[in-house]
């Protein structure tokens, strides 16, 4: 038979008062977080006027910057040309693309269309021989074959904070989820911040966090445009005592 110990009415005594001094602390840390939480601003207004889940807008023609692949096709194909008829470009740092022995060609800043009529322009402007010379004008078709300049940010207390591309429909819930959030993340304070030109005002708008998750409130689940930086607010990290607490 094996004899066990009880507990000695002092070390009950030890392990309640342990037990409620943790409570203790955890009660503490939560009301000073909250406190925290509070004392964050909310930034921004709500604009029901701006684009959102319901009320998606088509973006503004595609403005080429550096640096985009753009696939370039030529008809009728030119022999002088080292590329095949259709190939891809990267836009270099200088707004140019390199069309081989076609020469440069300054796109910085055109829409698709307009580098097309530019590109056709200048082929159709080049010297050529009558070996060379085609029997028609030359037509160019341009499109986005990498689009690698139209980003959106989020910044602030996220798993991943930095730039993500833009394709056109995502919306600041796609931005927050995508991004990841941490344990100290304060979603309900994060704002929309839209850049705008020289001397005009701010444009920040508030999000209702509560109202896109719980109910299904699309108003301020606002359609993300290039540039566009999502800001979510947060606490200071949790530290040991947090982590142990599951704070």
């Amino acid at each position: 038979m094996i004899a066990r110990m009880l507990p000695s009415p002092r070390r009950r005594q030890m392990s309640l008062l342990v037990g409620l001094a943790l409570l203790c602390v955890a009660g503490c840390h939560g009301l000073a977080k909250k406190h925290e939480a509070n004392s964050i601003p909310q930034y921004g207004v709500i604009d029901a006027s701006q684009a959102g889940e319901l009320r998606k807008i088509a973006l503004q023609p595609y403005a080429i910057e550096p640096p985009d692949e753009l696939e370039i096709m030529v008809r009728p194909p030119s022999p002088d040309w080292s590329a095949p008829s259709s190939t891809t470009f990267t836009v270099q740092s200088d707004g140019v693309v390199d069309l081989g022995f076609g020469g440069n060609v300054y796109v910085y800043g055109l829409t698709l269309a307009q580098a097309e009529e530019r590109i056709a322009s200048h082929l159709n402007a080049s010297p050529q021989t009558p070996d060379t010379k085609p029997s028609q004008p030359y037509q160019v078709s341009v499109r986005v074959a990498n689009g690698q300049s139209k980003y959106y940010y989020v910044i602030g207390t996220v798993t991943t904070q930095g730039r993500f591309k833009v394709t056109g429909g995502e919306t600041v819930l796609d931005a927050i989820l995508l991004a990841g959030l941490r344990s100290n993340s304060l979603p309900e304070k994060a704002y929309l911040v839209r850049p705008h030109p020289l001397g005009a005002p701010d444009q920040v708008l508030k999000i209702d966090w509560f109202g896109i998750k719980e109910r299904g409130d699309t108003l301020t689940n606002y359609q993300v445009m290039p540039g566009d930086r999502v800001v979510v607010p947060g606490t200071k990290p949790p530290g040991l005592l947090g982590s142990l607490l599951g704070n």
